[in-house]
């Protein structure tokens, strides 16, 4: 999976995961009320998240089906950070994060636990 979502098409994005299957207009709606969008705006950047399919437009009444889930761009978005800069190093990425602030006791086993688990 390699589609590459802007901020703009992030946000369309996270109202389909939350909601489901929904109909532009009401995706218009809510973006509207949470970020001011106008409809024409919200018609045009899901206009873009179907050609790069990430949504397909069913019939009837514009219905924004999600053909990516939020998993796999978020794998997407951290290989390219990782590539980016981290030279595809994840050891890198991981010492980072955890270097970058001192993390309470509690985190650090719990962040033992994930690495443990994913053995």
């Amino acid at each position: 999976m390699n589609i590459k979502l802007f901020d703009s098409e992030l946000k369309v994005m996270e109202v389909i995961w939350k909601e489901g299957d929904i109909t532009a207009k009401a995706l218009a709606e809510i973006l509207g009320k949470s970020i001011g969008w106008n409809k024409n705006t919200t018609y045009t950047v899901i206009k873009k998240c179907v050609e790069k399919g990430a949504i397909e437009r069913l019939e009837p009444n514009f219905i924004c089906h999600a053909l990516v889930s939020k998993e796999d761009i978020q794998g997407s978005e951290i290989d390219e950070l990782v590539e980016k800069l981290f030279d595809g190093s994840t050891e890198l990425l991981f010492a980072s994060l955890v270097g970058h602030k001192k993390l309470p006791d509690h985190m650090v086993e719990k962040l033992k636990q994930i690495v443990g688990d994913s053995k």
